[in-house]
């Protein structure tokens, strides 16, 4: 009898676990169809940018949302399309491209145990970025904030990722796991909240996206009965959900995605209700996962959402950010009829509009044929002759307006056409041309901000994955100082993300950084004592300007300088003996620079003065080499 009990306790459990679920299951799906009506007027504006990117510039939002194809006034009409969106996106991609920040750590104070901890992360955010390829990465994302004016890039731990290991009992290989870092759409993200302006502000969001079956029996173990997703649908896009018509995308009709299912991820932060935050995962009617949010990648040891904001420009109270794109598109519109217009002048007065008396003439003929070269027209004996109407000359206006078109393209998008590789013709200064490359710096100084915000925060959720997953040793190669390849083992609890500061490079273009050396170098600041460039300085200016190889061809500076930093690391140890053919001026450089720096004094502290009195004794042996 306790046996039967407990079985149908189990049934009893059982069932309520599947209630549970199902109830979970149709919660998240009703959520998400609600954020997607809701959002749906923004997506058709998303839409519409891409349609004005690809070309395809003679569509409007209708009342109703989605997109619909203005047609023709009159047949005849010129509906030819002069896209000036398309190199004003490249453009800006193309700058932002050459200002894009690269992060590394400021300790936050100066105990040995945050310089060492910020040197570190300053480490692991090089070797990542290099093996992730965060660039491109970077990339993708800036592209679809430049046209839709917001992505996200969502920062997970893949436990598949990093290099072999081991392999488990069953022969299945196991990794040491790698941070990843994927540039995501702003189609596939739901906030709860349109109008909150940033993602702390968002108490929930949805990330939603069409996989195939394949990749969720993969990814969960689970086996789902996929379906055909019919166009936007199959990019979690909400316009055909209403029954439109297929809109153009890119000059493409949006395509179905076969065998497929939706892939509903809803993000929750914690409340007193979850203190660790919830995540549900929803594939079609089946419940994947529900629990606390898997990551602990926020201040203080918190959780929260594994996504990054990057915003072309920010509007107030707004979640969704504004591009470049949006504001083009009136300038567009007006640039294609002042074009389309002009021509269609300039037709009737290369090919003449006739005039001709009722009856006098065959008017097929002539709407067939025109007036080609020597034709002969007959008319009615008595009627008059057929004749061409003076047009007059193109009115001015069309040009007038067309050229202030032009420079409210440049006005609007905050590139110049100097950016665009066309020289003004009134600045033939070259103060001129380098305070129109300044000015275009600044108008994009704020896109880059927020380009800067946001890969400063991918750092930070890098280094809390890495402390959280690494493990107690963890292999890293990296080069060092003197290009040389370097292997470190470290512990992730050496990653302290609260006690570093992150920080991203100067953001300026190499041009401006290749003039301000040139500037440099005729001020003598980067000459020695003797009014010389030193051999040191020699190699780091020809690697600013992409001759570091040619240099390290040509000069052995670079690899004496390497020698004496190998020799550093070996007299904590033990004496070295100074070759003949050492360069001693370098080498007596290396190793004061050496003993004067943190590591050196850290050195001194810990083997005592055995290690100082070696490097003094080595010290002065190249000294005496120098004066034979």
């Amino acid at each position: 009898m306790f046996f039967e009990d407990e079985n149908e306790l189990d049934e009893q459990t059982k069932k309520e676990r599947e209630r549970i679920e199902k109830a979970t299951v149709e919660n998240v799906r009703a959520d998400f169809e609600a954020r997607r009506e809701a959002r749906r007027r923004l997506e058709s504006g998303w839409v519409l940018n891409m349609n004005f990117l690809s070309g395809n510039q003679y569509c409007d939002v209708s009342p109703f949302g989605g997109l619909e194809q203005e047609d023709k006034t009159f047949f005849w009409q010129s509906r030819r399309v002069f896209n000036h969106i398309a190199p004003t996106v490249e453009s800006r991609l193309s700058k932002l491209a050459q200002m894009r920040p690269h992060l590394k750590v400021r300790a936050f104070s100066d105990e040995s145990s945050d310089v060492k901890s910020a040197k570190l992360a300053t480490g692991v955010l090089s070797y990542v970025q290099e093996r992730i390829a965060m660039d491109e990465t970077i990339a993708k994302a800036t592209m679809w904030s430049e046209i839709c004016g917001t992505a996200f890039y969502k920062v997970v731990w893949d436990e598949k990722g990093g290099r072999q290991v081991a392999v488990s009992n069953s022969g299945e290989p196991v990794y040491e796991g790698e941070v990843s870092v994927t540039a995501v759409s702003p189609f596939e993200i739901f906030p709860d909240n349109l109008a909150a302006e940033d993602l702390q502000s968002v108490q929930s969001l949805i990330h939603a996206q069409a996989v195939s079956v394949d990749y969720i029996k993969e990814k969960f173990g689970v086996t789902v009965e996929g379906r055909t997703l019919e166009g936007a649908d199959a990019k979690a896009y909400s316009e055909p959900s209403a029954g439109k018509m297929p809109y153009e995308w890119f000059g493409k009709t949006t395509s179905n995605m076969e065998n497929a299912e939706m892939l509903i991820e809803r993000y929750t932060i914690p409340t007193s209700e979850y203190p660790e935050g919830r995540l549900e995962i929803v594939v079609g009617n089946k419940l994947l996962y529900t629990g606390p949010l898997p990551y602990v990648n926020g201040e203080k040891g918190t959780r929260v959402f594994p996504f990054v904001k990057q915003d072309s420009m920010r509007l107030p109270g707004a979640f969704f950010a504004s591009s470049v794109v949006d504001r083009l598109i009136p300038v567009q519109r007006a640039y294609n009829a002042v074009r389309n217009r002009k021509h269609e002048f300039l037709n009737r007065v290369s090919m003449g509009v006739l005039a001709v008396e009722d009856g006098s003439v065959d008017t097929d003929e002539l709407a067939e044929d025109g007036l080609a070269p020597g034709k002969v027209v007959v008319y009615r004996q008595g009627g008059k002759a057929p004749e061409l109407l003076n047009l007059g000359d193109v009115p001015s206006e069309f040009s007038a307006e067309e050229e202030w078109l032009e420079k409210e393209f440049a006005l609007v998008s905050g590139v110049s056409d100097l950016s665009q590789s066309s020289t003004p013709v009134r600045v033939t200064s070259a103060t001129g041309l380098q305070l129109l490359l300044a000015q275009d710096e600044s108008r994009l100084s704020m896109t880059v901000g927020h380009l800067n915000s946001a890969v400063r925060e991918i750092g930070r959720h890098i280094l809390r994955l890495y402390r959280e997953f690494a493990g107690d040793t963890r292999l890293m190669t990296m080069t060092g100082e003197n290009k040389k390849v370097q292997v470190h083992y470290f512990n992730a609890g050496d990653l302290s993300a609260s006690d570093i500061v992150f920080e991203t490079e100067e953001i300026t273009s190499p041009q401006m950084k290749r003039e301000t050396l040139l500037k440099l170098l005729e001020a003598g600041v980067l000459c020695g004592e003797d009014g010389k460039v030193t051999k040191e300085n020699k190699v780091r200016f020809l690697e600013a300007f992409g001759f570091g190889s040619y240099e390290n061809a040509q000069d052995i500076t670079a690899l004496h300088v390497a020698k004496a930093t190998e020799e550093n690391l070996s007299l904590v140890e033990k004496q070295v003996e100074v070759d003949e053919y050492d360069s001693h001026e370098t080498h007596v450089l290396e190793h004061t620079r050496f003993v004067l720096s943190e590591e050196g004094k850290k050195a001194f502290e810990k083997y005592g003065t055995s290690v100082k009195d070696r490097f003094n004794e080595h010290i002065k042996a190249h000294k005496s080499a120098l004066t034979k």
